[in-house]
């Protein structure tokens, strides 16, 4: 049995320009081995929190629709909360076991899954269903501590790793051009009786905005712009902020309500599986376990080819400190009283400023 979730000792990074903790920092994260240096990598960190912001307000938004007290969305703030502290969490286990600049929050899809299958059709408490989210966890931690995990990485062929990521980068592109425009969403994609999907219409604000943002993001990218998908991103909000479609926020800081009605109902919610439930709530685990696992096996596997750092052998080194990281993440985040937590496709938006 193997664990292999001891840290290498990293190697000093000889001539240095840095001291102190910023020596401390560049020594264990290798900075002379990538060529890297503090503004790059604030730069590269700034970048990969501005594409995955979203997430901060998406999620709750699912999820309130099934975790509530009285009232669908009377526990949003505290969805914030929760969202916000298990990212956090599971990206610093992310940095620090593995030091690899992937990013980790709730996942989108298994967020959803969760509300309107696991708790509004079958059935299942909320709680209890935070419960599965905790044990798919648990079993996760298990399953990376036997290696049996990675195994099953090196087992999944590299062209089913490679479209997963390609096919995650399509569900996110599909979630951001479309939505309603009404609900703060771009309108470039609605649906269509006849074929699904459709164009939207053209007429509105917010879908110029978006597609001249799509464009402006593409064409810094084109030009090899430093930071471009940051200025894009800061120049859509800008036009929106300047011709009233979007509303400019109103402050700078503000910290929501502790999630004192979430936090440690997963653990209740194992009180709540009993008989009648009981294969309900098995099913839902295995497809929160398998959904983690091959979401998280297809973006590190994409992601890290994309990094340069999948060895020789088509695998990626210190495998088992990131899927330990990812595991910790998904059982934290379920203490929270969020869904799955799971590595973010959009640390590719980071790593090609990095």
């Amino acid at each position: 049995m193997s664990t292999d979730l001891e840290f290498e000792r990293p190697e000093p990074p000889g001539g240095s320009p840095y001291t102190g903790w910023q020596a401390a920092i560049a020594r264990y994260f290798k900075f002379d081995q990538y060529h890297a240096n503090f503004r790059t990598e604030l730069l590269a960190g700034l970048t990969t929190f501005m594409t995955m912001g979203y997430i901060l307000v998406v999620n709750p938004l699912i999820l309130s629709d099934a975790i509530f007290l009285e009232q669908p969305k009377d526990l949003f703030f505290e969805l914030i909360f929760a969202t916000a502290v298990s990212s956090a969490i599971g990206t610093l286990a992310m940095a620090l076991l593995a030091r690899y600049p992937f990013a980790l929050a709730p996942g989108m899809g298994i967020n959803a899954f969760f509300a309107y299958s696991v708790v509004l059709q079958l059935g299942i408490p909320w709680q209890t269903a935070l419960a599965c989210v905790f044990v798919e966890g648990i079993i996760f931690i298990l399953l990376t501590i036997t290696d049996i995990r990675r195994h099953l990485i090196t087992a999944v062929p590299d062209a089913i790793k490679l479209s997963t990521t390609v096919g995650i980068g399509l569900f996110l592109a599909y979630i951001g051009l479309g939505g309603a425009t009404e609900t703060g969403g771009a309108g470039l994609i609605v649906a269509n009786e006849a074929t699904k999907t459709a164009f939207g219409s053209f007429r509105q604000p917010a879908t110029i905005m978006a597609t001249v943002g799509v464009f402006l993001t593409a064409f810094l990218m084109l030009r090899r712009v430093r930071g471009a998908l940051l200025w894009g991103i800061a120049g859509t909000a800008l036009l929106g902020w300047v011709f009233g479609i979007a509303k400019p926020p109103t402050g700078i800081l503000e910290i929501p309500a502790f999630p004192s009605h979430l936090f440690g109902q997963a653990l209740i919610g194992l009180g709540g599986v009993n008989a009648s439930n009981f294969w309900n709530f098995f099913a839902a685990m295995l497809v929160f376990l398998f959904v983690d696992m091959f979401d998280t096996i297809g973006t590190l596997s994409g992601v890290g080819k994309q990094a340069g750092y999948i060895d020789e052998k088509g695998e990626l080194p210190r495998a088992n400190q990131a899927l330990f990281a990812d595991a910790i993440a998904t059982t934290t985040g379920a203490v929270m009283g969020t869904s799955s937590v799971t590595t973010f496709v959009e640390s590719a938006a980071g790593i090609a400023e990095g």
